[in-house]
Formats: C-alpha cells, structure tokens, sequence
C-alpha cells in the first residue's frame, strides 16, 4: 500500500490537492500510471515524464514539475507530488 500527496502551486499556494492512495505495492515501472490517474483526478494535463523525475522520486520522496514539463500550456507554477510514509 502507498499513498501519494499531489498538489497544484501557483504562487506559493495550495490551488488543488488530492491524496492517490492504492492497496498495490508501489512499482517505479507503473509510475507514469499513477501520475496519469492522479492528473485525471486533479483535472489538468499529464506531464511528460523522464527519467529523472523518476530518480527524484526515488531519492528524495518527491517530485516537481514546472510548466515547461507539459506539452500545453498550464495555469499553475508548478505539479508537486510527495511520497507519504505509512
């Protein structure tokens, strides 16, 4: 089981917020899956994803994606999805 916290900035602030939680066992290789699922929730465009958004993730529990990560134009600063420890 895993949770992940995402939340949607602009200008240092809270916009939108969702918690994807999932009773599976947390699999890098689904990671664009779960990100997908979690920008459907939070009803905005999914990022591309590289590898080292990955590896941030892995290292250090969190990633950010600006808005030069989408291929269209958003409202937001910046997509930040952290790690939540159960």
């Amino acid at each position: 089981m895993f949770r992940i916290w995402a939340k949607v900035m602009r200008e240092e602030k809270i916009i939108k917020q969702v918690t994807y939680e999932s009773d599976e066992k947390f699999v890098y290789s689904q990671f664009f899956k779960y990100l997908s699922d979690i920008c459907e929730e939070l009803d905005i465009a999914t990022p591309v994803l590289m590898k080292t958004h990955i590896f941030n993730y892995a290292k250090f529990s969190m990633v950010r994606f600006l808005p030069r990560d989408f291929a269209e134009p958003v409202d937001f600063d910046k997509l930040i999805l952290n790690n939540i420890k159960i």
